[in-house]
């Protein structure tokens, strides 16, 4: 099993700082974690870091860890555009890089100027635009919503023929496309571990019915998190996030905290669902949680 950790990368109630980020993702490669993952709110109340640049930012900090985005709302972006800066990323970083797509929430679409009627087409297209762009020499490519004529873009990522695609879902269509589209699958931090139970199986009998392998295909989970002897302090300090985040108090549903031996039990019924690799996300005191999570939990989740 592999274990990420989120970045620090939402402050409410404090101050954003550059050092803070950089020490916590040194050390996260000096304690031996997997990768390094953020995730993509362009628009809300929780001040929020923009991925890409973070994910940058972090390329720069470190050496050895993946880089990761559960997930970019792809269908809001420019699949040229994407394509550029995720393979410069991943040359910056040679080849360190994990992709995140998914479609989100439709509500702020009229801001990025998408019809959310069409949504899913643009999002599918954009995904075959930024695949042409990373793998074919020149790419002509006549499509609804683009079209390019013998386009080329160099360089090519360092990760051939790509770097992987991992689809974050929930709808069963959108998991249909995640193995019809994806290298992966990453269960969101907003949903439960019954519904993330149910998403892989469906997950898996899309996989049968299309005859890939399951073992060619990750699957991975973020769990937001609060290891903390005082359960009561944890859930307060957790449903403050999410009632900023989310406009409600929700981490009864899907978050994990209390001891080390709690969330270790909990996080175990994850793994036992399919999940390969754990995204580890801790909402306040991240720099201390990261410690607990190597010192207290790891051991534990590997034994």
């Amino acid at each position: 099993m592999k274990l990420g950790v989120g970045i620090p990368q939402s402050f409410p109630n404090r101050t954003i700082d550059p050092e803070y980020i950089r020490r916590y993702l040194v050390r996260a490669e000096a304690l031996g974690f997997e990768g390094v993952w953020t995730q993509e709110q362009i628009l809300g109340r929780m001040p929020t870091l923009e991925p890409l640049a973070l994910m940058n930012y972090a390329a720069a900090c470190t050496t050895r860890l993946r880089l990761g985005c559960a997930v970019f709302l792809t269908t809001l972006r420019s699949p040229v555009h994407m394509a550029k800066m995720l393979t410069t990323l991943d040359q910056l970083s040679q080849g360190r890089l994990d992709v995140g797509v998914g479609l989100g929430a439709p509500r702020h679409d009229a801001a990025f100027g998408v019809d959310s009627g069409s949504r899913v087409a643009r999002f599918t297209e954009g995904l075959q635009v930024m695949k042409a762009l990373w793998t074919a020499p020149q790419v002509t490519f006549a499509g609804r919503f683009w079209q390019l004529e013998q386009a080329v873009m160099e360089p090519k990522p360092v990760q051939q023929p790509h770097p992987p695609v991992w689809f974050g879902a929930s709808h069963p269509d959108a998991l249909r496309r995640a193995v019809r589209y994806g290298d992966g699958f990453i269960g969101a931090g907003s949903t439960s571990s019954e519904q993330f139970t149910d998403q892989v199986k469906l997950i898996h009998r899309y996989l049968d019915a299309a005859g890939r392998d399951p073992a060619s295909y990750p699957i991975g989970k973020r769990v937001y998190i609060g290891i903390d002897a005082n359960r009561d302090r944890a859930g307060t300090q957790l449903a403050e996030w999410f009632t900023i985040n989310y406009g409600r108090s929700m981490h009864e549903q899907v978050a994990v905290w209390g001891s080390p031996d709690e969330c270790a039990e909990r996080l175990r019924k994850v793994v036992a669902s399919g999940a390969e690799m754990l995204v580890l996300t801790a909402l306040y005191d991240e720099a201390d949680q990261l410690e607990r999570i190597a010192a207290d939990l790891a051991p534990r989740l590997r034994d």
